[in-house]
């Protein structure tokens, strides 16, 4: 929709939009291209005051070290195939008129909006440091100071990183591409003090000391020493460190600036309820400018939880915001650093368990509260952490047993380590980057992809850091080997027709004896006459036998060349059909009294535990390998416990019998 109009003696063009989004990073990105996929039909303008198309601000420190090329961190970001979205680069938005639901640009135009959305992000934090503002001294937030860092990269000789968290470490690394030297200078009392205890951050110092990077912790920087550029640093110590370069790592702040003269409510970022509405139900705000229930969370993970849940909520289909359990899975230097939950020095008095293995430079520890998983901290290589993750979203039980695993073998769980990713839970997080699950894997194959450009570019995973694209592969390659089972529709209905007969006849519906002699023939004949119960007595006996002896088909080159295995399986099925009728003439599924009881109760639980593997066995193809596995485990101990005395117990039946 277009108007003219004039205010103030200006002519100008003012057009209308369903949601404007002001800024133009991962979280607005990410936002818009949910929005667009939930409906296609709505006209939505992004404001980004960059002039650079959407980019991948993880991939930064690569660009400095060389190891990508610019032009890769632009993959996956584009808008430009959305045809009802509107992208104004380079474009600052310098007001919100909440009155006439406008906002006014750069350029001073005006765009209408229905729904706004705040997605500004966060700057860098400038530290109060005596001389800070000296020349060849950088910040590290966005492309700009990535191009600049990569340029001076060419000409520093002593650089000192003032921060020693994750961007501060991931600088420090970047910039020894040409063999300067570096120093990191963090003010805690160890590195990635928020993210990792005093031990795992040990195991990290000593890691980033093998590549020449120089350490120091629990010291400030007092002041930075030169005239007009940087000629060192003095530290609290009263240590002086020569530098030519400084990079600030201290954090961030929320861009709450245009909120502020909107008038909106802002405390540490702008506030927001579970709907992610400010003070305005017309305007939203997400990513590291928006504070949930106290909470600015500063990370890209929580940012993408946020616009996945206003992507919902602006399309019509009612959700909320609860708030993002924060996850680090990354690479710090080359080394695997991992923190997810609970892990805040209030929280780490709660029970807490460690593995390690100093030779491998693996350090694990789990956090539990009321025997529940919380939280997890770690560094070093650290197979299935997903389905540790999955555990801390369930707040799942630990058990004893899972505890002594975790100290042995660093594993709460024997299977994880041999598990693919179609094996996990499907609420595990397979990119942590983007935020992807495996059921979001799942549902866009479900909508064709097949490959995983197809799933990253349908859910973003591997889009960020690209460390999951090993996890994809291993997806694909699962799935497409998805296939149903020769005879699956006979095993499953035969499963089915076992499991529904013994349920319906041993604890429902036994069949009763006759109660008049009217009838020439009468159906508890078949277990009163002496003749017709050795009949199918033996008959069952003989199933039983046969049955069992499937198990050592292995063990007879015949019986292996007779038939393949999907063969054999159909024949066990058919043969539990024929011991279910067996069963219902020999006891009429009366379960008896003594021994008898005994035997039916085995008999009958056998049939309930191969019905249920039969079911998960035929169906495999469309269920978790996981859980299919499982399944199998449990059926075939029970049928190895059940089995063992049956034998017994049919030579007393036979005995007795005979006997009395």
């Amino acid at each position: 929709m277009n108007e003219v109009a004039v205010q103030k003696g200006l002519l100008f063009e003012r057009k209308s939009f369903d949601v404007i989004v002001i800024g133009l990073g991962p979280v607005a990105v990410r936002f818009i291209q949910q929005l667009v996929a939930k409906n296609k039909s709505l006209s939505i303008a992004v404001f980004g005051d960059e002039p650079w198309a959407p980019y991948n601000r993880v991939k930064l420190s690569s660009v400095i070290s060389g190891e990508i090329k610019e032009s890769s961190i632009y993959e996956s970001y584009s808008l430009d195939s959305y045809p009802f979205v509107t992208v104004f680069g380079n474009n600052r938005v310098e007001f919100v008129d909440r009155y006439d639901s406008e906002i006014i640009d750069s350029h001073g135009e005006r765009y209408k909006y229905n729904k706004l959305v705040f997605a500004t992000g966060s700057r860098a934090h400038i530290p109060n440091i005596k001389n800070v503002e000296l020349q060849n001294i950088f910040q590290f937030r966005d492309l700009h100071d990535a191009q600049s860092l990569m340029s001076r990269s060419v000409r520093t000789r002593k650089t000192v990183v003032i921060g020693g968290g994750l961007l501060g470490l991931e600088a420090a690394k970047a910039m020894q591409r040409f063999n300067t030297e570096v120093h990191v200078i963090e003010h805690d009392m160890w590195l990635m003090f928020k993210q990792l205890d005093s031990v795992a951050s040990t195991y990290l110092e000593e890691y980033i000391s093998t590549s020449g990077i120089k350490v120091h912790v629990g010291t400030r920087v007092k002041q930075i020493l030169g005239d007009n550029k940087v000629e060192g640093v003095e530290l609290g110590s009263g240590e002086v460190i020569e530098a030519d370069t400084i990079i600030l790592a201290t954090g961030i702040i929320p861009n709450c600036e245009l909120a502020f003269d909107a008038g909106l409510h802002i405390g540490r970022g702008i506030k927001v309820t579970d709907k992610l509405q400010t003070n305005d139900t017309d305007i939203y705000a997400i990513g590291e400018c928006a504070e949930h229930d106290g909470k600015v969370y500063g990370l890209v993970g929580p940012g993408y939880d946020q616009a996945a849940v206003l992507a919902s909520i602006i399309s019509g289909n009612p959700s909320q915001y609860t708030g993002s359990i924060t996850t680090a899975k990354l690479k710090v230097v080359g080394l695997s650093v991992y923190s997810t939950g609970d892990i805040n020095e209030k929280s780490l008095l709660n029970d807490s368990y460690v593995f390690r293995d100093k030779s491998k430079g693996i350090y694990r520890k789990i956090i539990l509260k009321n025997r529940r998983i919380c939280g997890l901290l770690g560094v070093g290589e650290w197979p299935g952490i997903q389905r540790f993750q999955e555990a801390i979203g369930k707040n799942r039980y630990v058990w004893p047993l899972q505890i002594s695993n975790f100290c042995s073998k660093g594993m709460l769980w024997n299977s994880n380590e041999t598990e693919g990713v179609s094996d996990w839970p499907a609420s595990a997080t397979v990119c942590n980057c983007a935020n992807v699950t495996r059921r979001d894997l799942d549902e866009a194959i479900s909508r064709g992809a097949c490959s995983v450009a197809d799933l990253a570019s349908a859910t973003g995973a591997s889009t960020v850091c690209g460390s999951c694209k090993d996890l994809l592969n291993d997806y694909v390659g699962d799935t497409s080997a998805n296939v149903a089972i020769k005879g699956f529709k006979t095993l499953v209905t035969s499963s089915i027709i076992i499991a529904f007969v013994t349920l319906l006849f041993s604890f429902f519906l036994p069949v009763s004896y006759s109660t008049t002699v009217d009838q020439s023939w009468h159906i508890d004949i078949l277990w009163r006459d002496n003749l017709y119960k050795q009949i199918s007595g033996y008959s069952l006996l003989t199933l039983s036998v046969l049955i069992s002896f499937i198990s050592f088909r292995k063990r007879f080159s015949k019986m292996m060349k007779m038939w393949d295995f999907d063969n054999w399986r159909i024949f066990h099925v058919v043969a539990g059909l024929f011991v279910v009728i067996a069963l219902l003439a020999h006891t009429g599924f009366r379960m008896g009294t003594h021994l008898n009881f005994y035997l039916m109760i085995i008999f009958c639980t056998l049939l309930l535990v191969g019905s249920v593997a039969g079911v998960a066995i035929g169906y495999a193809h469309a269920m978790p390998k996981r859980v299919v596995k499982q399944i199998r485990t449990y059926a075939l101990w029970s049928h190895i416990i059940l089995l063992w005395p049956l034998p017994v117990l049919l030579g007393f039946h036979i005995l007795k019998s005979y006997y009395y």
